[in-house]
């Protein structure tokens, strides 16, 4: 039965107006991008799918077209629909960001820098500049590297920060292992680009390690 000939109280979208999208599940929640099911499925029925051959909708977002396309019912319309829906929620957490104080906004900075870095198979060390208010001014990806390394260089961070006229500045990278816990390696070239930040009067507020569900903050284990 298609959703259309449910009960009003049971379809995702006037559920989600009547009762807020609190209310809605991860499959609920996933039909009303995916709008049409196929013959014999409703979107509902579609989206616990591909919830299910995914294992969670982290990983079906953090699919490529390519896998998401392989389930019957899917295409390339379906693949833009939802990939619109997720970077509509990046830009979203950047405007919060823009217009708050990144520093005292820790959530916010953890579910953009998350959103931003996450789905990397690769590590990319990225950089929010900051005015002497703590606001932000940009982000930017600095370096991309391998599966398990990314080569950051203190001269070029430094003569980034100075471009953007930043008073201070929050580091992250990603660990595409899905861990997000800081090596040896991560807490000495946070104390090197540290040294060199101060000498151009910039400071360094945090380092974030971006994991597969989480962020680990340098500054909260006392690393800085």
């Amino acid at each position: 039965m298609p959703i259309s000939n449910w009960p009003a109280q049971e379809r995702p979208r006037e559920k989600l107006l009547e009762k807020g999208s609190a209310a809605l599940s991860d499959a609920e929640i996933l039909a009303i991008f995916l709008r049409t099911g196929r013959k014999g499925a409703s979107a509902l029925d579609l989206a616990r799918e591909l919830l299910d051959k995914f294992q969670g909708l982290r990983q079906l977002i953090d699919s490529d077209q390519t896998q998401f396309c392989e389930t019957k019912g899917l295409g390339m319309v379906k693949y833009a629909q939802i990939q619109a829906a997720i970077e509509l929620g990046r830009r979203y957490l950047q405007s919060e960001l823009q217009i708050g104080d990144a520093f005292t906004s820790p959530t916010q900075t953890r579910e953009f820098l998350t959103l931003k870095l996450r789905a990397y198979p690769y590590e990319v060390f990225a950089c929010l500049y900051l005015d002497n208010r703590h606001r932000l001014i940009s982000f930017d990806e600095l370096f991309r590297g391998t599966i398990d390394s990314a080569q950051v260089h203190a001269r070029e961070v430094v003569r980034a920060a100075l471009k953007h006229n930043a008073a201070a500045v929050i580091f992250s990278h990603n660990h595409p292992s899905g861990i997000a816990e800081p090596s040896q390696s991560d807490v000495n070239l946070t104390q090197e680009l540290k040294k060199a930040l101060q000498l151009v009067d910039i400071r360094v507020l945090d380092h974030l390690v971006i994991g597969s569900g989480e962020a680990t903050s340098l500054a909260e284990r006392g690393l800085l």
